[in-house]
């Protein structure tokens, strides 16, 4: 349990880190995008953004693209 904890809490705080450092580059006048790469696959390859995905992107306040 305390592993578990101690990884809950080492995510957050990364998270927070993510989100200071994106909000430091806008407050500069910079723009930031994050690319998410799947694997290739035959034909078209398709990519959807996980659940996680799109919680961490609402954590560092940018809005995915569609």
């Amino acid at each position: 349990m305390k592993k578990l904890l101690r990884a809950i809490e080492v995510s957050l705080s990364a998270t927070d880190a993510a989100r200071d450092a994106v909000q430091e580059i806008l407050r500069q006048g910079a723009d930031t995008g994050i690319f998410f790469s799947g694997a290739k696959g035959r034909g078209n390859p398709s990519f959807e953004l996980t659940a996680q995905d799109k919680e961490f992107l609402r954590a560092v306040s940018i809005r995915p693209e569609r």
